[in-house]
């Protein structure tokens, strides 16, 4: 069961730290010794600590650093993790024998993981557990911004488990200017596991399918009951580096879309998706992210600031050889270098834009003006 637990308040636009090249990208099978960390997130009661159970109890082979940040009130558990050391929670790691070890927090995550690197070379992955009602934004930030940290570390994906029964409701429930936590996990997700299948009808779990894809339309949907995935499907996601511009390419970015509005729930948070020819100055689309993520300064039709959650997809450098991947978590945003483009290979560019207030014409207004080689109606949209 879900316990109760405080979010953080980290809403500062910090300055990005620059990706070195084979850093973070690759993981063990790119030469580097950085651990991957895979981010769970979920709404209260949606199954997240089943999963780590599971995880933390299954003969899987795999050396996983599990950090369980919340447990349910007088948890035997936790008691056994965590002990009191001048008045503050000190994290204690318990061993298991699968090989994981695991502890469970109260305090920062950053302190947490510092400890953990203590005992670097006992483990290979690590999934960190965010709290039920927390935006995993600045949790993903700090992957970004603590150069110490990540050195050590890169950020494998997050994955957002959602309880197919309750859902919907909770998509409704304790709005702020139209959004509330459960949307915002889904348009951070990479990976969005649909649990409690059992207790929902194959009608229901359709409207559930349509809500989840109206907000994050490229997210990678896992149904299960019990929470019950393979390891797997939790690890090696990739989904900030060179692996992650493959998918997009072969899935979201077709090099021919239909035109369309996009999807959206009731207009409150939606996807939009961007593919056109030529080439990109990455000083102008720099200069571009700046506005829309750090200053917020570009409105839609209505006057609305748009508001973008999350940000993906991959552009032609007009000074490169290589794919530009784009990624961005609110107002933090990365554009790296991944594989280089093959000799004749059409050059395209995709960026997926999730958030509030999208305007798909207003958002071509301005990309149109960081691209070279590329006429209006080049421009393809969805």
């Amino acid at each position: 069961m879900d316990g109760k637990s405080s979010d953080e308040d980290d809403s500062n636009p910090p300055q990005l730290i620059p990706l070195q090249s084979g850093e973070g990208g690759g993981g063990r099978g790119a030469g580097t010794a950085a651990v991957p960390v895979t981010i769970i997130t979920g709404y209260l009661g949606s199954g997240k600590t089943t999963l780590l159970n599971h995880i933390l109890n299954e003969q899987h082979g795999k050396r996983i650093a599990v950090i369980l940040n919340e447990f349910g009130e007088g948890s035997a558990m936790e008691k056994s993790l965590a002990v009191k050391d001048e008045g503050e929670l000190f994290e204690e790691w318990l061993e298991l024998r699968n090989g994981c070890i695991c502890c469970s927090i109260k305090s920062n995550a950053v302190k947490a993981i510092e400890t953990l690197m203590s005992k670097k070379g006992r483990f290979d992955y690590i999934i960190l557990e965010t709290t039920g009602l927390a935006d995993p934004g600045p949790v993903v930030s700090m992957f970004w911004t603590d150069e110490e940290l990540c050195s050590d570390l890169y950020l494998d994906g997050i994955i957002d488990i959602v309880d197919a029964k309750f859902c919907l409701r909770h998509l409704k429930e304790n709005e702020v200017d139209g959004v509330n936590e459960t949307m915002r996990q889904i348009s951070l997700a990479d990976i969005v596991i649909l649990n409690k299948l059992d207790l929902v009808t194959e009608e229901e779990l359709d409207a559930v399918r349509s809500a989840v894809r109206a907000i994050n339309g490229v997210v990678r949907i896992v149904e299960t009951t019990h929470s019950r995935v393979d390891v797997n499907t939790v690890l090696d996601l990739h989904a900030y580096d060179s692996s992650e511009s493959v998918r997009l390419e072969s899935t979201a970015c077709p090099v021919s879309l239909p035109v369309s509005q996009g999807h959206s729930l009731e207009q409150k948070v939606s996807t939009v998706t961007l593919n056109f020819p030529g080439h990109v100055d990455l000083s102008l689309l720099d200069a571009f992210l700046q506005d829309l993520l750090w200053e917020k300064s570009i409105a839609d039709s209505s006057g609305h600031l748009m508001d973008v959650f999350r940000v993906k997809g991959v552009v032609s450098d007009v000074n490169q050889a290589q794919r530009i991947l784009v990624q961005a978590v609110h107002e933090l945003f990365q554009l790296q270098p991944t594989t280089k483009w093959k000799e004749k290979e059409p050059r395209t560019n995709c960026l997926v834009f999730i958030g509030q207030h999208l305007d798909k014409t207003k958002l071509l207004e301005q990309l149109k003006q960081c691209v070279r080689l590329c006429s209006d109606e080049d421009m393809i949209t969805q």
